[in-house]
């Protein structure tokens, strides 16, 4: 039985830079992965909702 969390779907909607890298541009995926949570984490912890870190993909 797999209870471990499952991947959010819309993860790669986060964009922005992490470490002076462009979250979007990185092309290793396990390096983009976890490029991925170190951006959601320190947008959370800046205090940002999480739907305003998962840009939607039509902005109205």
């Amino acid at each position: 039985m797999d209870e471990s969390p499952k991947e959010n779907p819309l993860r790669f909607l986060v964009t922005g830079s992490v470490y002076n890298v462009r979250v979007e541009t990185i092309e290793d995926p396990p390096m983009r992965e976890i490029r991925y949570l170190d951006k959601l984490i320190d947008e959370l912890t800046k205090g940002r909702p999480m739907e305003n870190i998962l840009h939607s993909e039509n902005p109205a």
